[in-house]
């Protein structure tokens, strides 16, 4: 149940796709949260027409990685209660925000990988797409307004990747992103068919405080062979 308390959304960068080694500095919490976010789900087809037919009949080839779209605010007018007006704009928020989100990470030779969360969003992956729309400005020309339109494509890890494309067989490695009200021996009782392997469950995910799952969390199940 919400406990009704205010989160702001947060942008975390990562230098790995494993999302393990965070980068100094490599966080954002936004202004306002966002009034929506869409999450787009893209099957891809391959239309194969045969020789002397009339219609292709589509095959189906792949599931494309998801992709958020948001949009984020950044304001120094002082209208928005807790944020003082600034003279210099907003230029100093926005450059903090690409330093996160659009900063060329030697090491992988792209942006940083990304992970967003609000409530029960949690998304991870590499920027695709960055707009940023000066909305105000002041009599000198100083931006005091804008919106940042983000869009960021799903990542997941080969081992995630597995698991998402797992059978219902407790032989193989099943993924799960916890809901509300999941507990760790029930979801282990459902793949396994015994609530015994939570403990090694939890190991397996390097969870400290298993008893409190939050809702969003991914969790892998490894193959019961790798537990008995």
């Amino acid at each position: 149940m919400s406990s009704g308390a205010l989160k702001k959304l947060v942008i975390k960068a990562f230098k790995d796709n494993k999302f393990q080694s965070k980068v100094a500095n490599g966080e954002f919490t936004t202004l306002l949260n966002p009034e929506k976010y869409v999450i787009a789900y893209k099957p891809e087809y391959e239309e194969e027409q045969g020789q002397g037919t009339s219609a292709a009949q589509p095959k189906f080839n792949r599931i494309s990685p998801q992709e958020l779209s948001i949009d984020l605010l950044f304001d120094s007018t002082g209208v928005i209660d807790g944020n003082p007006n600034k003279t210099d704009g907003i230029i100093d928020q926005i450059d903090t925000f690409k330093n996160i989100v659009y900063d060329y990470n030697g090491e992988e030779h792209k942006p940083y990988y990304l992970q967003i969360g609000w409530g029960a969003l949690l998304f991870k992956g590499s920027l695709v797409d960055l707009s940023i729309e000066y909305k105000l400005f002041a009599p000198d020309g100083t931006p005091l307004r804008a919106i940042a339109k983000l869009k960021v494509k799903g990542s997941v890890n080969e081992d995630l990747r597995a698991a998402r494309e797992n059978n219902q067989s407790p032989d193989l490695t099943h993924y799960r992103i916890v809901k509300a009200g999941d507990r760790l021996p029930l979801m282990a009782f459902r793949i396994y068919g015994d609530s015994k392997y939570y403990l090694e469950v939890a190991k397996a995910n390097k969870l400290n405080h298993f008893r409190k799952l939050k809702p969003g969390q991914e969790l892998i199940f490894p193959p019961l062979s790798k537990l008995s």
